[in-house]
Formats: C-alpha cells, structure tokens, sequence
C-alpha cells in the first residue's frame, strides 16, 4: 500500500499501540503494548513469517514464540528445537509522525552522538525508543538483565524489536529449551510531567532492582595526566596532594589506579592496557596490599583498573576465543566465557583484590573483546559473522550475563565499575558504570564530546540503573582550566559520580579551592542535574541543578 494512502486511512499511531490498565495495587494506572501485527525469525540469511490466530502465540513448523502479558509487561519466551536462530523481530503497525523527534540508547558507552533526532528508517536503536512530539512522550524498551540483545527501529511505518539471539556470529542452537528472551514496557507521560521525568520514570520500569553505592562516590584517577605512565610512586604523590583537599572524613574519597600496574606480556612489553596477569604487579608498583594500605593512611579509599577476559601469552588455545577482525592479534589473546575455567580465574582476580584490600575495581573492555568491535561499530552487526564460543547453546547477552554476575558475586563488598560494558545488563549488577566514552587530559573537544552529551543525555538511567558516571575531569596544563572548571561544576553538582585526573603540576591554588569546593558537593551528593535544553542541544549548556538554572559555555 502506498504510505500517503496508508496514513490517510490508518487510525493507528505511537500513542494507539498503547493499552491503558489499572493494576490491582491501588489501581494505578499503567500501559501495556499491544500484541504485534507480526513477527519473525531469522534464520541463516532469511527472515521468516511466522503465523498466529489469536497474535500470542506464534508458529513456524517447532519454532513457537509465546508472548504473555503480565501486569505492566510483555514476556517473550523462544522455542527452537532444530532450527538454528539469529534474530526475532516483531513489529507493529503505526503511522509514522513527521514532527515527532525520537531517542534511543547505546549498546555499552556512549560516543557522543546522542540526541534527540528525526526519524531515521535504518537508525538502531537499542534498549529503548523514546518518542516525542508537542502533546506526547511515548517510551518502548525492554526490562533489563534480558537474555537477548535488543533494539528498536521505526522504518516504513512500523515500530519494529529486533532480539539478537545470535551466539558469536552464529545462530544460538536452543535444543530443547525455552528462551526467556525478553519483556517489553512502555508508558507515556503523565500529566504535566516534562520529558526528563518521564524518560527517568521509565528507566525505573525498565529496571527493577537498581545495584547503588551506600554513599556518593567521588575521588581521583591517574589515566588523563599519566595514560598509563604510572607508578606507585605517583600514585602516592597525588593521592597526598588530593586527599588535603577532601574534608568529609565520613565519606573520603577513592584513589583508582588506572592501567599501567600489571605484569607485562612478554609479547606487548610497552602495553599500558595490555598485561599478562591482572593479579600481579609490575616492578614499578611492587606490594599491591602495601600500596593499598597506604592510599588509606593517606585518606583515600583504594581503587583499581583491570581487565578480566585478557589471557597469558602462553594460555592453550583451546581456552581462547576464536580469532575475528578486531580481534585477531596474536599478542592479545582472550579467555572465552563460556568456559568454567576462565570463569574461575576471573573470579580469582577479585579474591586477590580483596586480599590486597581494594574497595573498588573498574573492569575495562568487555565488551570490545567480545565481539571485536566498539559500540559505534555495531550499526551493521554486533560483530563478525561466522564464529561462535566454545558453548553454542547460550546467547550472547547470556555470555556476558554470566560473566558479569560472577565478577558480581566474586566481588562481594568490593564497588564495580563496568567500563565498556552493556548498558542494560549491567544494571542492578555493577554499582557504577561509564556511561562515555574516554573524556580526555589533552584534547577538551573530546571532553565536551564524550563527556557533556554523555552525561546530558544518560543522567536519565543515574540511581535508575545504576551510578552513571561521565568519566574524568582531565586537570591538565592542556587544557584551558576555564573549561575544566565548568566540566567540574557540572560534575559535582549533578548527583553522579566525581573523579578527577590531576596532573600535580596543573594544581595551583585556585584549583586547589575549587577541588576543595567540588570535593564537598559530591561528597554529601546533589539532587540529579537537568539538562533543559536537551530536546534541541546536543551538547546541553543550560542546567537544572540544586533548583537554580546554570548555563555553561562548552565552545
């Protein structure tokens, strides 16, 4: 049908696939999606239709996907017994608006290319779609932790969910089992609810059991001045020109050592993010449980950088992941996930952590080693076609859900920051997770780029998720202060996570005041910054925060 006929006598639009219900507790009102107009499944390089009489269960010879609503949610659950599945799309029927603008979320870091945006027909976007015009905010997404990797699309007027089921590059083989792949929200505005407040609202729908800190996190990182040119000695030096400046004994701050402290592989001798075995140091950092007892002599908290999947240069082979593009350098090799023993080493990393008294870890680049690719990278695929993991039974958002929930369980009381992790299963499991990617001590356009529209545009998932945190203020002779100082306010000053990364030769004493002042904002925390003109800016410079309209220059 042509789509101006289409529009003209279709009654169908965003807000129409939306069902109103009251639900039994204090018959609050709430939405549910309708059931879709189709779905399909991919299988080898062919989309297949799959047939349904009553548009919940759907049927193509043993593959059955069964949609169940449950209260405030639809619970997609895949069988597959022989046919070996990619993809299953579902899609509903709509008329596209012109004037609505769209929003979607990131794959794992943001790369500074969020915003709101007119429709695109061959535009991901994952997790959730937000739509907004003048009169309405309609929000679709997924329940975090799902067991698919998910992502939505409006093209030829459908709204369409598309759950990767591949495993590596492959079709995951599901046998006999059921696949609880996904449950799908929605809700709209309410009342004179803003757009900020109902994206917010909607994240604490999408998830259930947000994992926070006890108390607001803030401290200082050595990566933007030191980018791997450390030492403990350095470590200390700024660990001690840092902690004179914080004065809440009751929440001090953390000292995160970045990459640079691990045992080198003989192969990559030069590698700052490379190392041989992240539990044990090199020769510059010596006593690890030493260095950490005194960050917290000093005032500090200790913190630590790693990375779990990375293999010794003389691991077996038949531990590793298969060798792709993006991934197939011989020095770098990496552990596959789906194997027990690499699970338990993994978990090993962190009984030596604890040993040494680290109170946080940040755990780096996951995601990129994985599948080969960052998430600016994944329009056309998550990853190469062809591979798989040794288990080829289990999805990959399975693969990296069990990875992560064992890092969870082996860290017990030790914080976690996923860095380069997936968004929306990393919630409810790591207490924080960089929302960006890397800000930088040397170039402020990529601060600005990586670091003000990250924030702008995920503060939405801080404390509804998880701790959303931008990333650094790299305070270097670099970059002008006039525009560190503002990136630092906004830091402080928006409820999320403050670190700081100081080169000791760029801290005088008007830095010092205001480190001392920021120092303090973060420490007692902040109600959650706004950015106002995030509907229209792409790098917000007008912001709610504490109730008072701040406006920031970001040129």
């Amino acid at each position: 049908m042509h789509r101006k006929n289409f529009i003209k006598i279709s009654s169908f639009s965003l807000a129409s696939l939306l069902i109103a219900d009251f639900t039994k507790a204090g018959s609050r009102k709430t939405h549910v999606l309708q059931m879709p107009d189709g779905v399909e499944i991919l299988s080898e390089d062919k989309y297949i239709l799959l047939q349904s009489s009553d548009k919940q269960k759907w049927v193509y010879k043993d593959v059955i996907v069964d949609l169940k609503k449950m209260n405030d949610r639809i619970e997609v659950y895949v069988q597959s017994p022989t046919l070996v599945l990619k993809e299953v799309r579902l899609s509903w029927k709509y008329a596209t608006s012109n004037t609505a603008t769209i929003l979607g979320d990131a794959w794992e870091r943001t790369y500074g290319t969020i915003s709101w945006q007119k429709i695109n027909e061959t535009k991901k976007l994952p997790w959730y779609c937000i739509a907004h015009d003048a009169n309405s905010t309609i929000c679709f997404g997924v329940k975090t932790g799902c067991n698919t990797i998910c992502s939505w699309k409006i093209a030829n007027d459908k709204l369409q969910l598309a759950l990767d089921t591949r495993t590596g590059g492959n079709g995951v083989q599901l046998h006999n089992r059921t696949l609880h792949a996904a449950d799908i929200v929605t809700t709209k505005n309410e009342g004179n609810e803003n757009v900020f407040a109902t994206v917010r609202r909607f994240c604490t729908q999408m998830c259930d059991n947000p994992r926070l800190t006890e108390k607001p996190v803030y401290g200082i990182n050595d990566w933007y001045f030191a980018y791997g040119s450390n030492s403990a000695a350095l470590i200390l030096e700024t660990t001690s020109l840092m902690a004179s400046l914080a004065s809440d004994s009751d929440n001090p701050p953390f000292s995160v050592i970045d990459a640079g402290w691990a045992i080198k592989s003989p192969l990559l001798p030069d590698a700052c993010c490379w190392g041989d075995d992240f539990a044990v140091s090199n020769n510059k950092f010596g006593d690890m449980k030493k260095l950490a007892d005194d960050i917290k002599r000093i005032g500090m908290r200790p913190g630590l950088w790693t990375r779990p999947l990375s293999a010794r240069h003389n691991d077996k082979k038949s531990l590793l992941m298969a060798s792709i593009p993006g991934r197939d350098d011989p020095k770098t090799p990496l552990l596959d996930p789906t194997i027990s023993e690499n699970i338990e080493r993994i978990k090993n990393l962190w009984n030596t952590y604890h040993q040494w008294g680290f109170e946080m870890v940040k755990h780096d680049y996951t995601t990129y080693d994985i599948f080969g690719r960052w998430g600016f990278q994944m329009e056309d695929g998550l990853t190469a076609p062809g591979w798989q993991f040794n288990d080829n039974t289990k999805t990959n958002a399975e693969i990296i859900l069990n990875l992560y929930n064992n890092i969870r369980e082996a860290a017990g009381s030790i914080y976690l920051i996923g860095c380069n992790t997936m968004s929306h299963l990393s919630a409810g499991v790591f207490e924080l997770n960089r929302i960006g990617d890397d800000t930088s001590g040397k170039d402020w356009d990529r601060t600005r780029k990586m670091g003000v529209n990250t924030l702008g545009f995920r503060l939405v998932q801080h404390e509804t998720f998880y701790e959303a945190d931008g990333d650094c203020v790299g305070l270097t002779k670099d970059i002008p202060w006039s525009k560190n100082k503002q990136w630092m306010e906004l830091l402080a000053k928006s409820s999320a996570p403050l670190f700081i990364s100081a080169q000791p030769d760029a801290v005088g004493e008007e830095q010092k005041e205001f480190i001392k002042k920021s120092f303090s904002e973060a420490a007692r925390g902040q109600p959650i910054a706004e950015p106002i003109d995030w509907l229209t800016n792409a790098l917000p410079s007008k912001w709610k925060l504490d109730s008072q309209e701040v406006d920031f220059d970001w040129s």
